[in-house]
């Protein structure tokens, strides 16, 4: 990753406050996920390189507002 995309802030973990990271999917989406608990956003799609960093800057938003997707227990 670039590093305006590394310089995007995350909050930590809605859900249990652990460490965060915005991954990049094989050069067609971004999403954020916990590395504690294992939730994430969305994905994030873009189709090119134009519109790569707005994706980045939207999956954080998403994590950022607490907008993520939880397996639990019996999900």
């Amino acid at each position: 990753m670039d590093d305006k995309i590394r310089e995007i802030p995350l909050l930590d973990c809605p859900l249990c406050d652990g460490p965060s990271l915005l991954e990049e999917e094989n050069g067609w989406c971004f999403y954020a996920t916990c590395l504690d608990c294992g939730c994430h956003t969305a994905e994030v799609p873009y189709a090119s390189e134009a519109e790569r960093e707005d994706a980045a800057k939207k999956a954080a938003e998403l994590w950022n507002m607490g907008k993520v997707v939880s397996f639990g227990v019996g999900d």
